[in-house]
């Protein structure tokens, strides 16, 4: 029973609609206007700390090329080849010779009139790549992406609940937000993981079922138990 019930657990994905924008308003606003090709600039560097949700942006701007039928490729530790969309994450673990492909990819995509997304977890003058590749990064437009409140990611949190069709008692989000990981990514797998949880056991998401889904993931990363 309860793998039938994990079955129907309506997935999860990130769009441009239900990123939490904080204080990315710009950003948001910006993409959503070179997605529609009224925005004359093709290339975009976003950085930001990890988990501020620049993987969120890139992974919703190529879902959101894909429903118009464009092509378009989201890579992470590697270089796609050209598409009318490509999204390169943590551009900084590329190694010499990838640096190499996407300062061609970065080229060809300029000629092409293609749509280039590119993220780092530093400002493009201060990533440790090839200078060439630096130089190219910080020619188009540079955005940071700004973490999360703890208030937005409460909203975050709660959205996200919906979407997976389950309610999130208000206590459990401030238990969450209080005893969790602070990235956004931690707390929604996390809340993913006390969703599943909640579903094998058949009882509704509440905070000493939090509290044990967050000491066996503790006890298997060898840590000690939240307070």
């Amino acid at each position: 029973m309860s793998q039938l019930l994990l079955d129907i657990v309506p997935g999860w994905n990130p769009t441009l609609d239900n990123f939490v924008v904080g204080r990315n308003l710009e950003l948001l606003s910006v993409l959503r206007h070179a997605l529609a090709g009224s925005d004359s600039e093709r290339c975009f560097y976003l950085w930001g700390e990890a988990g501020s949700g620049k993987s969120h942006l890139l992974q919703a701007s190529v879902r959101a090329a894909l429903d118009t039928r464009r092509r378009a490729i989201y890579a992470q530790g590697s270089v796609p080849q050209p598409a009318d969309l490509v999204a390169v994450d943590d551009v900084e673990c590329l190694d010499d010779g990838l640096q190499v492909e996407l300062f061609d990819l970065y080229n060809r995509m300029r000629d092409s009139g293609g749509l280039m997304l590119v993220s780092g977890k530093k400002p493009a003058l201060h990533l440790q790549l090839r200078n060439d590749l630096r130089t190219r990064l910080g020619w188009g437009l540079v955005y940071q992406v700004h973490c999360l409140s703890d208030e937005e990611k409460a909203q975050a949190l709660v959205q996200h609940a919906h979407a997976r069709g389950f309610v999130l008692p208000p206590g459990v989000t401030r238990y969450l937000l209080r005893h969790g990981r602070r990235d956004l990514p931690s707390l929604m797998a996390a809340l993913d993981a006390l969703d599943e949880y909640s579903l094998r056991m058949q009882r509704a998401p509440s905070v000493p079922m939090l509290k044990e889904v967050l000491n066996n993931e503790l006890v298997m990363s060898s840590g000690g138990l939240p307070g």
